[in-house]
C-alpha cells in the first residue's frame, strides 16, 4: 500500500491542492487556498491537510519557460517548497517535498475546464485545484508505469 501524496500548484494569488488515494492510483482535487505571503496562512493550512491526510510526499509544480529556463514563477515555487519543508521539519512532520516540472499544467487545466462546459469566469475558482491534480496525476502515472519521476527533492541543510 502506497502513501498519500499531495500535488500543489503555487500561484501569486492562490494555491491549488490535490491528493492521491492511499493506493497511489488517482489524484483528486482538495481545495484552493488563498495565498497569504505576509502571514503564510496558506502554508499552515497546507500543513494541516498534510497531517489530516497522513501525506508523506508533496509534489509542487515548478513552472519553467517552454524552453526549460527558470522564471520568477520558478523562483516563487522553489521558495514556497523550501519554506514548506522547513515548516514541516519544525513541526516534526516527516515529509518529502519535491519540485516537479509543470510547464503546461495550468494551460491544460483551463482546456479541461473549458471542455467540461465550465464558463471562463468560473475557472478562477478551481483552475489551481485542477492544475494541482494534473501535476500529481502525472507523478502517479509515471510511478505506475515504472517511469522515473523527474523531480528535485528539497533537502534542508
Amino acid at each position: 500500500m502506497a502513501n498519500v501524496a499531495l500535488g500543489v500548484d503555487v500561484g501569486l494569488a492562490r494555491v491549488g491542492v490535490a491528493a492521491s488515494d492511499p493506493s497511489g492510483i488517482l489524484a483528486t482535487p482538495v481545495m484552493t487556498l488563498r495565498r497569504d505571503v505576509k502571514k503564510n496562512s496558506d502554508r499552515r493550512m497546507l500543513l494541516r491537510i498534510i497531517t489530516d491526510r497522513n501525506a508523506t510526499e508533496v509534489f509542487i509544480g515548478e513552472p519553467k519557460s517552454l524552453a526549460g529556463n527558470t522564471t520568477e514563477s520558478t523562483k516563487m515555487a522553489r521558495d514556497y517548497a523550501i519554506a514548506l519543508a522547513e515548516e514541516a521539519s519544525e513541526a516534526n512532520i516527516e515529509l518529502s517535498v519535491f519540485l516537479v516540472d509543470e510547464r503546461l499544467s495550468t494551460v491544460n487545466a483551463h482546456r479541461a475546464l473549458h471542455a467540461s462546459g465550465r464558463k471562463m469566469e468560473d475557472h478562477r475558482k478551481v483552475v489551481d485545484q485542477v492544475a494541482a491534480t494534473e501535476i500529481l496525476q502525472q507523478v502517479l502515472e509515471m510511478r505506475r508505469n515504472n517511469v522515473r519521476v523527474r523531480a528535485s527533492r528539497i533537502v534542508l541543510k
